[in-house]
């Protein structure tokens, strides 16, 4: 089972680059956040005519989450699950059970700046996401959080950490927030199976940062023990981030030996 994780950053905007990579790349799943369309806009008949059943939760031109499967949909939560805590008045989380694993697609806030309102709302919106599992399964299961986390798990996964001392994404209460998601019983399947630093899955389009290699690992798929231990291929697709008006986002490939 090819499980993949993907920002495209507009879908309207890049529908048909999207098209041709499932074409080519043959998920059965595939987690998308930013894109940026209203639930009535969503080209659920497109992805149709390519074999997926699909389910997304939008709001517009800001944020959205969709989750596109071959292996079927079933148990579908969009926002936070009910008794976690307030709604999330942004749509950015989405949860459905697709080929028996519990798949949580996430497009966690930003955090602008230390001193945002919206760095509070960030790190408040991971502790709901742990609720949010404690609400719909345990780490017993086969569960599988993906999307794009606005965090750098550490300093490999960052170009140059020096010029994030005092800013988001490398933060240590943001970094304590995503390890105790591992803590419940998840595991980041690419470090499981790659040591090095400097592979990255997202670049700024400004000042050339993809061609010259500044550039963070924030999108990631983690995975209880038993999915864990399936992981048997994991690569960044960066291919997908080259060519005309890509994604400044790379899709994160993991290839599941289900047996």
């Amino acid at each position: 089972m090819r499980v993949v994780t993907w920002n495209v950053n507009s879908l309207k905007a890049r529908l048909a680059r999207v098209e041709e990579w499932l074409a080519d790349v043959q998920p059965d799943i595939l987690c998308m956040q930013e894109t940026k369309l209203a639930d009535d806009a969503f080209p659920s008949l497109s992805f149709a005519a390519l074999g997926y059943e699909s389910v997304h939760h939008g709001q517009g031109q800001w944020n959205g989450v969709a989750i596109l499967s071959r292996v079927g949909i079933e148990q579908v939560t969009a926002n936070f699950a009910p008794g976690t805590g307030q709604p999330d008045p942004d749509a950015r989380v989405l949860t459905a059970r697709c080929g028996g694993i519990l798949v949580t697609n996430v497009y966690v806030p930003n955090g602008r700046a230390l001193d945002n309102p919206h760095y509070e709302y960030k790190l408040a919106w991971l502790d709901q996401l742990r609720r949010h599992l404690d609400a719909l399964t345990t780490a017993a299961d086969d569960v599988i959080v993906a999307g794009d986390f606005n965090i750098a798990p550490a300093d490999l996964d960052v170009y140059d950490p020096r010029r994030f001392v005092g800013a988001t994404h490398t933060s240590a209460p943001e970094r304590d927030r995503l390890g105790r998601l591992l803590d419940w019983g998840l595991t980041d399947v690419f470090r499981q199976q790659h040591a090095a630093g400097q592979l990255f899955s997202w670049w700024d389009y400004r000042a050339g940062d993809f061609h010259q290699g500044r550039g963070l690992r924030i999108d990631l798929v983690l995975a209880s023990a038993s999915v864990a231990a399936q992981s048997a291929f994991v690569v960044i697709d960066r291919n997908a981030r080259k060519g005309q008006s890509p994604s400044d986002h790379a899709p994160v490939v993991v290839d599941l030996d289900r047996g």
